[in-house]
């Protein structure tokens, strides 16, 4: 039997746009009470509308991952608000393009403080509860970039391959614990992180959707408890 996953808890980073907002409005349409994070309140006010009009309840905390005390008072106020996370969605991430030496110092940091630190510390936050329940649902967002690096992208891929190996190693811990984690690693999505300004004019036949990756993460999370794919790769089928 498939696991259900109406009625639970999800609490999404970066869910004001692209990916996580994505996810939070297909999760809604599942019966998926939410807990939003992001660093735009008028984007988290916006998306919890949309997803409430589905009949889940939903919260939303605006908080920078990179920060663990802003961490640990949003999951505070949204464990108080709709409850403790059954799934936990690391999605928030920055990327800059640049050489490696083009790119200076700070921004490395910068990338390794959200990509790496946040995703650790929103789930070092979050585990906890999950470990008291015996059971729960991790997904970390990583990238192409995770499994295989590209000039241009040097700070972005070394921070994903860093999600791939904590993923890795949290996985085989908790794994006793019924807890599942697991990556995606998608490549190119259409999203403003991809794109920027330019967003509306791609080809939305030709580019992966954030929708997609929300539709197939749905998918893995309905898959029977006892198993689940630790690692997994999407491509769009014809982006030439």
């Amino acid at each position: 039997m498939a696991q259900e996953v109406k009625g639970k808890v999800a609490y999404i980073t970066g869910a004001g746009s692209g990916i996580g907002r994505a996810t939070a409005i297909q999760f809604a349409k599942e019966g998926i009470h939410l807990g939003l994070i992001a660093r735009t309140e008028s984007k988290l006010k916006e998306v919890r509308d949309i997803v409430t009009s589905y009949g889940v309840k939903a919260s939303y905390a605006r908080a920078d991952i990179a920060s663990l005390d802003q961490v640990e008072e949003a999951v505070e106020l949204l464990n108080e608000q709709v409850g403790p996370a059954d799934i936990l969605v690391n999605n928030a991430a920055i990327g800059l393009n640049g050489s490696f030496l083009e790119l200076e110092p700070d921004e490395w940091k910068r990338t390794f403080e959200v990509n790496v630190f946040g995703t650790y510390h929103v789930t070092r936050t979050v585990l906890p509860h999950m470990m008291e329940k015996n059971q729960g649902d991790i997904v970390n967002i990583s990238s192409s970039n995770g499994l295989k690096g590209t000039a241009g992208s040097t700070s972005y891929s070394a921070s994903k391959f860093a999600i791939q190996g904590m993923t890795e190693a949290l996985m085989q811990e908790v794994r006793r614990q019924n807890i599942r984690v697991f990556t995606l690693n998608p490549s190119l999505v259409a999203t403003e992180l991809a794109f920027g300004d330019k967003l509306e004019e791609q080809d939305k036949e030709k580019y992966m959707q954030p929708e997609d990756i929300a539709e197939y993460m749905v998918s893995q999370l309905k898959l029977h408890p006892r198993i689940f794919i630790k690692q997994s790769l999407q491509w769009a089928t014809n982006p030439f």
